[in-house]
């Protein structure tokens, strides 16, 4: 303000300069902006000059105002100055009057203030001749508080002149319709059409009537259990006819809402009149008073949540978890409000127990929709691959198969989602029990990722383990190609669905892995475990029975043909063709979902028969010549040095490839035939046959195997076999196994 007033260009200030702000003006300001500021100053000046008359006009009227009024005051003053004079005298002789009027009256005054008193007194006498008579109208109408207060209002006087001749017939009567009136009382208090409000007007006129009250404590809740034992049978017998929000409504309008009018009648007429007259009760009274009455709410209290459990039990249908929740919500909040009313118990927590039970109820059922929903899935697919005539009309297996696997894992997490969100309403913000951490610990923990999701993984890979032989009820009619979407699935879960699921369960759930019981959580990696495991398991039941098929059309085509009648071979068995033709739709099956894998010792195609045919006739000779009598010496040296060479693994773990997969089957289905082999014995021709048989093996089922020498070595063991149980030793020239095997 200073600065502001010490400015010289400031034109409202006090040392405004105006050369000065001329000045500033003309250098600052051009013509045209000089004109419209004097012309602004002038009707600033113009407005200022015109307020100031107005100002003027408005004080010079109240000044004249005040002027009248001035003058005014004084005639006024000068009259009520005359007035008062004039009051004064008045007053005088009034006062003068009113002294001699009482010292007139002052005996006629005692003679009425006399039989004033008598007057009151003969009142007060009519009212005690009347008073049986009164009371046994106000019992006829029911009024029993008036007769309970006439009573008290004339108990005094009985009690002091009771022993008087006069008034001894009043008490006796009296005393007689006091037992009748208690009666009464009795009766209405032990009705059942008596209300809360009723019982507790009984117990307030019987208390005034001098009854114990401790009697009428154990009364009083005597009769209250009696009541609130009608209500929770009538609840109990409308549980199943009522919805859920019905039913909890008409527990907190019913029985509820009479209990909580018991206990604070209790209160009322007992404990807190301790306090206010201490004549009622004893000393000892207000702790066993309210001992008994906290037994008594909490027994009534037990039996109600028990009611309430059993019928929470019965709401377990998934699709109306926003009723449960809600009724829940309803419920968890009366029993908050009654904790205000009874500080002894706590009756919040039991409510916290039955949510918490009806939420993990309410997990096991959707665990058990879950269930249904992946077993349903399941048949889905076994009929899609039980139906081939529908594959074959799409055209493509191999994206039949493929629809199938996404069908079969997108559905089952699409559902475990739809779940989870269904399940969110238990932890809303405006529900009221949701803030409790032990509700959240045991729901979220407990119920939700743990016996819901984990359980439901669980049962995924429990289930898939279930088709695998040797399992309790393993399926001896499951498809093959099951097995590998099995195997297949458990690989996705393990790969993105478990993680996945358990994220958004933890995120949703708030469930932290710092918490205290984060020792409870099951680890990922180990349901990572569980399904690696799974999917193994199927992956190698599935080569194991593709290769005992494969090995069943080996061993009845060995052992149902005589080899010691045979012909000269001159085609390769169909039995060959067949497994052939097997071996490559397996492959064509498993390719669809699993990658090749590598290869060792892998051959061109264009290159393969030539070396095949080098190694056969190379292997044919060897064979014929070690085992003729000159050589048994070199045959001895052979079979020692197989005996020390690097094992065979039949039926060992296979990979996740389909060149695995195949190299398992096939090594099976060799194996059978080599056993099969061995336990016959073969003529010329037998061997022959046995020699083109395998030969034709070798053309094609080395593109199918990881290793192709593992297919090179079970065949020569094959043909070695049939040579050590031939008769006549002698193997077809190669050039015409060829011939024979490329024309068949």
């Amino acid at each position: 303000m200073s600065e502001k007033g010490s400015n010289p260009y400031d034109i409202n200030g006090q040392n405004f300069d105006a050369n000065a702000y001329l000045q500033k003006l003309l250098k600052e300001c051009n013509l045209r902006q000089i004109m419209d500021h004097e012309a602004e100053i002038v009707k600033d000046t113009q407005n200022l000059h015109s307020d100031m008359q107005t100002l003027v006009y408005e004080n010079y009227n109240k000044f004249i105002s005040a002027t009248d009024t001035v003058r005014k005051m004084k005639t006024d003053f000068k009259k009520m100055e005359d007035e008062m004079d004039l009051l004064a005298s008045n007053m005088d002789s009034i006062t003068s009057f009113s002294e001699q009027i009482s010292s007139t009256l002052q005996d006629t005054r005692q003679r009425i203030s006399k039989l004033s008193g008598i007057h009151s007194l003969l009142k007060r006498l009519q009212f005690l001749f009347k008073l049986p008579t009164k009371l046994k109208l106000l019992m006829k109408e029911r009024n029993y508080s008036q007769a309970v207060q006439d009573y008290m209002q004339a108990q005094r006087v009985l009690q002091q002149y009771g022993n008087m001749s006069s008034f001894q017939g009043i008490q006796e009567d009296c005393n007689i319709i006091l037992i009748e009136l208690k009666q009464k009382l009795r009766d209405q208090f032990k009705s059942n059409h008596a209300t809360a409000k009723d019982l507790a007007e009984s117990v307030d006129l019987l208390l005034q009537l001098g009854e114990p009250a401790d009697k009428l404590c154990e009364e009083f809740l005597s009769c209250a259990e009696h009541r609130l034992g009608e209500q929770l049978v009538l609840l109990q017998d409308l549980s199943e006819q009522k919805d859920i929000i019905e039913f909890v409504d008409l527990g907190s309008s019913g029985f509820l809402s009479d209990l909580c009018l018991v206990v604070a009648s209790y209160n009322d007429m007992f404990i807190n009149k301790i306090n206010m007259d201490e004549s009622v009760c004893s000393g000892d009274f207000e702790t066993t008073a309210t001992a008994r009455l906290n037994d008594f709410v909490v027994e009534n209290m037990k039996r109600y949540f028990t009611i309430v459990q059993n019928r929470v039990d019965l709401e377990q249908d998934v699709g109306d978890t926003g009723v449960l929740v809600r009724a829940l919500d309803r419920f968890y909040r009366r029993l908050q409000a009654m904790n205000t009313l009874c500080r002894d118990t706590d009756f919040a927590a039991s409510g916290t127990d039955i949510v918490i039970n009806a939420g993990r109820k309410q997990s096991k059922a959707h665990l058990q929709s879950l269930k249904m929903h992946f077993s349903d899935s399941l048949t889905r697919v076994r009929q899609a691959l039980a139906a081939p005539k529908l594959i074959s009309q799409e055209g493509d297996s191999s994206n039949n198969l493929s629809e199938l696997l996404t069908s079969l894992v997108l559905t089952n997490v699409e559902k475990i989602k739809g779940i989870l969100q269904d399940l969110l309403v238990f932890i809303q913000p405006d529900i009221s029990f949701s803030l409790k951490t032990q509700f959240r610990e045991v729901f979220c923990i407990e119920s939700i990722r743990e016996n819901l999701v984990v359980g439901f993984l669980n049962h995924i890979t429990a289930t898939a383990r279930g088709f695998c032989d040797g399992q309790k009820g393993s399926d001896p009619k499951c498809p093959p190609t099951l097995l590998l979407l099995l195997s297949k699935m458990c690989l996705e879960f393990q790969n993105t669905s478990v993680h996945y699921l358990l994220t958004q369960t933890d995120e949703w759930f708030e469930i932290s892995t710092h918490n205290a019981l984060s020792t409870t959580l099951t680890a990922e990696s180990e349901i990572h475990k569980n399904m690696q495991d799974s999917a193994q398991q199927l992956l190698n039941y599935y080569v194991r029975m593709q290769g005992l098929n494969i090995s069943q059309m080996l061993r009845k085509s060995v052992e149902t043909r005589d080899w010691l009648h045979t012909i000269e071979p001159r085609t390769v068995r169909a039995v060959m063709k067949r497994v052939v033709e097997d071996i490559a739709a397996v492959d064509t099956t498993v390719g669809v979902l699993f990658e090749e894998g590598s290869r060792t010792n892998h051959s061109s195609d264009s290159s393969r028969k030539t070396h095949s045919v080098s190694i056969s006739r190379h292997q044919f000779r060897s064979n014929w010549s070690s085992y003729t009598p000159n050589h048994l010496e070199s045959n001895i040296v052979t079979n020692l040095h197989k005996l020390f060479s690097e094992r065979i693994e039949i039926f060992s773990t296979v990979e996740f490839s389909k060149n695995s997969i195949l190299t398992g089957i096939i090594k099976i289905s060799l194996k059978t035939f080599l056993e099969c082999v061995r336990l016959k014995t073969f003529s010329k021709y037998g061997l022959q046959q046995i020699q083109v048989d395998a030969h034709y093996l070798q053309l094609y089922l080395w593109r199918f195997v990881a290793d192709e020498n593992l297919v090179h070595f079970l065949l020569d063991e094959i043909l070695g076999s049939a040579v050590h149980r031939c008769l006549e030793p002698v193997l077809m020239e190669p050039s015409v196994v060829e011939i024979i095997c490329e024309r068949g």
